[in-house]
């Protein structure tokens, strides 16, 4: 069976694009009607949203548009890169969310601008600004391609290959332990302050996918982290994270530019470092 991603099965099998991985029933949804709800109806219209279980968050992470860094290949970390034309539009197709008490972002431009656009086209709800929502810093990966650091930068980049958790990369650059207890511990504070509310929050690939390893610390991959994919968490009272909707972009299937500003795939997590 081959099916796009995201997939929703009640009891059984969730595809990522035609390899297939089991899951228990009812551990993690995919609801495309809501879904579609969410990214296109007006924010102070009739629409009936789904409402949010009052013992939970309901958290709609989303990575920043598209920025020229992300074109070119760059690694940006903790670099301050605008969004650029494209990352723009994709910003706007996205801002249609129903019942959204406040949006958080990240305090780099790519994504506070992202989370601008949301917050102003759901009728001007207030954005907090959170470093911890911040791309992992990369020490001196940032600046350059995956390619001229690993000819130019090579203590770094043996670093960040290694695939060892408590490694902080040279050059002031985090481990991917450092990484996921900033993330993790920020998303939880967030859920926490406003339980039983719908709440955006406007990331990075690198962040996100530390995200989906608290939910998922044994499970599946991430996946790609698509610029301004939709990711939705629900986090309990007793700190239960799961996925309802994970790497939704049927927002960018109307407007011509799906293929552009990829944040990594399954296979190197390197690309995430250029979100």
């Amino acid at each position: 069976m081959d099916v796009s991603w995201p997939y929703w099965e009640p009891c059984g099998a969730v595809w990522f694009g035609s390899s297939s991985f089991q899951l228990t029933c009812g551990a993690v949804w995919f609801d495309f009607p809501f879904l579609r709800v969410l990214l296109q109806s007006q924010c102070h219209g009739d629409v009936k949203a789904e409402n949010v279980i009052p013992s939970f968050t309901e958290i709609i992470v989303i990575r920043h548009g598209e920025t020229q860094w992300n074109v070119a290949s760059k690694i940006q970390g903790h670099l301050d890169v605008e969004l650029n034309d494209i990352g723009r539009k994709q910003a706007m197709a996205l801002s249609m969310e129903p019942r959204i008490s406040i949006v958080y972002s990240s305090d780099l431009k790519r994504a506070y601008e992202t989370a601008e656009t949301i917050a102003r086209n759901c009728g001007g709800l207030e954005v907090i600004k959170d470093p911890d929502l911040r791309e992992r810093h990369l020490g001196d990966l940032q600046g350059y391609s995956p390619r001229e650091t690993a000819k130019n930068r090579q203590k770094a980049y043996q670093a960040f290959v290694s695939g060892q958790k408590d490694l902080e990369i040279p050059g002031g650059g985090e481990s991917l332990d450092q990484l996921y207890q900033r993330c993790t511990s920020c998303l939880y504070r967030i859920a926490k302050k406003h339980r039983g509310k719908r709440v955006v929050v406007v990331s990075h690939g690198g962040a996100i996918r530390a995200l989906h390893g608290r939910a998922f610390p044994h499970g599946p991959s991430a996946g790609k982290i698509m610029n301004t994919s939709v990711n939705i968490f629900r986090i309990s009272d007793e700190d239960e994270w799961t996925i309802k909707v994970w790497g939704d972009v049927s927002h960018l299937n109307q407007t011509g530019f799906l293929d552009s500003g990829f944040g990594g795939d399954k296979t190197s997590d390197l690309d995430d470092a250029k979100s």
